[in-house]
């Protein structure tokens, strides 16, 4: 090689490291897989790559962005052997819920996500109303899948899952997965949204079309396998 083509060569690379260093520069920060997870950022292709970045602390950290009104737990193991580690009192969402739940960091900065991203989007497009509460069938349950007496144990028994059976709207509709599911009206295409926006921000989600276990409720969880049915 010559050295006016080396010389050439050599600029033409600094050009093209200039210019992708400028372009990241200017990359927004929810399209930067190095900026971490922010609650109002638009679900896009690094979201699910930003949550499973999330290690204890920065998880409180954008937990404490976002509506729930909760308080820090203690870790510890329970007598049935389950372990709880970085877990929260969820006493409200953005929506009323009833009872109050234990909830893994992870999981609770999931399903704040969700509200924000999926229901209650969902619901001013099919009702015209915003969402006052969500009903549940709880969270932690020291248990094996299915109740077993042996086998792998539930996301339940960790706090990294929730049981979600359905929801009021403001003006009185209360869509629920045990009476809406397989209907064809608003309540069923806001139901069956919902469940594959919680995809996005889930590892789990299971619904009356997952199997019977599942015909009243949605199992959204954060554990090692990806369901979305």
């Amino acid at each position: 090689m010559s050295s006016r083509s080396w010389i050439t060569t050599v600029a033409a690379c600094a050009v093209l490291v200039c210019s992708g260093w400028w372009a990241w520069q200017r990359l927004p920060d929810q399209h930067n897989p190095w900026v971490p997870l922010a609650f109002d950022d638009q679900p896009n292709w690094l979201t699910r790559f930003k949550l499973d970045r999330l290690d204890a602390e920065s998880c409180q950290a954008l937990l404490a962005t976002t509506p729930l009104q909760y308080s820090r737990l203690e870790d510890r193991d329970t007598d049935s052997g389950c372990e709880l580690r970085n877990t929260v009192r969820v006493n409200r969402t953005a929506l009323q819920i009833g009872s109050a739940v234990t909830l893994s960091c992870r999981a609770a900065v999931s399903l704040a996500l969700w509200e924000r991203h999926v229901v209650l989007p969902a619901a001013q497009r099919e009702f015209g109303q915003p969402v006052q509460r969500v009903d549940h069938f709880g969270s932690l349950a020291c248990r094996n899948v299915y109740g077993r007496s042996e086998g792998r144990r539930s996301q339940h028994a960790s706090a990294d899952a929730i049981d979600v059976a359905g929801f009021v709207i403001q003006g009185g509709r209360r869509p629920t997965v045990a009476r809406n599911w397989k209907g064809d009206g608003a309540e069923a295409r806001f139901l069956r949204e919902i469940r594959t926006g919680a995809c996005i921000y889930f590892d789990s989600v299971f619904s009356p079309d997952y199997n019977a276990a599942h015909a009243d409720h949605l199992h959204l969880d954060r554990g090692p396998y990806r369901v979305c049915r």
